[in-house]
């Protein structure tokens, strides 16, 4: 079924496991994503870019995930990953989409607040669910690099006041994850994850999920983190594979035939994540 962030999470809190949330580049992603997690048997969120969502379609996005989520019997979620206009993201809402991000995590604090608690009002009014996010994280997000000194870690105390001002049905946190990271894996602040943890009682979102350690996989669901981000590796690998295709194959031949051999190695990650996520030798969790 069609699912919002909030749903979605609320399963994962109740399973003790984390909802892969994967980043689509373009329509042709979407299906075999969808088709991984129901394969598996979990739910999935799709996310994508203000910038993916107007090349692709708001709409068309909405459709998709709709049709899928029933034909194939999985919940799905379409999630606005940050954003920050407010005019996208009503367009995101409006078109249907049942998550957004509002991204107000460089601006001041009490200027985050305000700004969230307006983009709750709207979604939570209109049915959808909203992330927010307190602390900011390296690499690079929409093309704007952000180096290790502008980098700033969540802290608990914020957390805690953000989460009881604004409502948000969930919260990205900054533990030292970073954006675009592939080449190398990055050490996660986990004393900092279970302080948080400890101060608020909402799921906690991952982002920069391609550049974490498998091995850490099982602390950080334990402790909170009920979203996990991943799009560098999907991009990363669709665009291996398409460039490899693309290169032998004969100009007359029909596209498919290098683009279905992209989206399977995307299928294969999220599957692969995906499994990973359901932290399946774990106990459930009364938090």
């Amino acid at each position: 079924m069609y699912k919002t962030l909030k749903e979605v999470t609320q399963t994962a809190t109740q399973l003790n496991m984390t909802i892969g949330a994967f980043n689509t580049h373009n329509l042709e992603m979407m299906p075999e994503m969808i088709r991984a997690a129901k394969e598996l048997g979990v739910p999935i969120i799709i996310q994508t870019s203000i910038a993916t969502a107007k090349y692709i379609g708001y709409k068309v996005m909405v459709t998709v995930a709709k049709e899928m989520a029933e034909d194939e019997m999985v919940d799905v979620c379409l999630h606005l990953d940050h954003a920050k206009d407010f005019d996208e993201i009503k367009a995101a809402i409006d078109a249907g989409f049942s998550s957004v991000m509002f991204d107000g995590s460089t601006l001041p604090f009490k200027e985050n607040i305000a700004k969230t608690k307006m983009v709750v009002a709207y979604a939570h009014a209109h049915g959808a669910s909203v992330e927010g996010e307190l602390g900011t994280i390296g690499g690079t997000e929409e093309g704007i690099c952000v180096s290790e000194d502008d980098k700033k870690y969540t802290r608990p105390q914020d957390a805690a006041i953000f989460v009881k001002e604004t409502n948000v049905d969930a919260l990205a946190i900054a533990i030292g994850t970073n954006h675009g990271q592939y080449q190398s894996k990055t050490e996660v602040n986990i004393p900092l994850l279970k302080k948080i943890h400890a101060a608020v009682d909402i799921p906690l979102v991952l982002h920069g999920g391609t550049g974490v350690k498998e091995e850490d996989y099982q602390e950080l669901i334990d402790n909170g983190i009920r979203k996990f981000n991943v799009g560098t590796e999907l991009l990363v690998n669709w665009t291996r594979v398409a460039k490899e295709k693309f290169q032998e194959t004969e100009v007359n031949k029909s596209l498919r035939h290098n683009i279905i051999p992209a989206n399977m190695a995307v299928k294969e990650i999220v599957k692969h994540k995906a499994a990973l996520f359901m932290n399946l030798y774990r106990p459930l969790q009364s938090k």
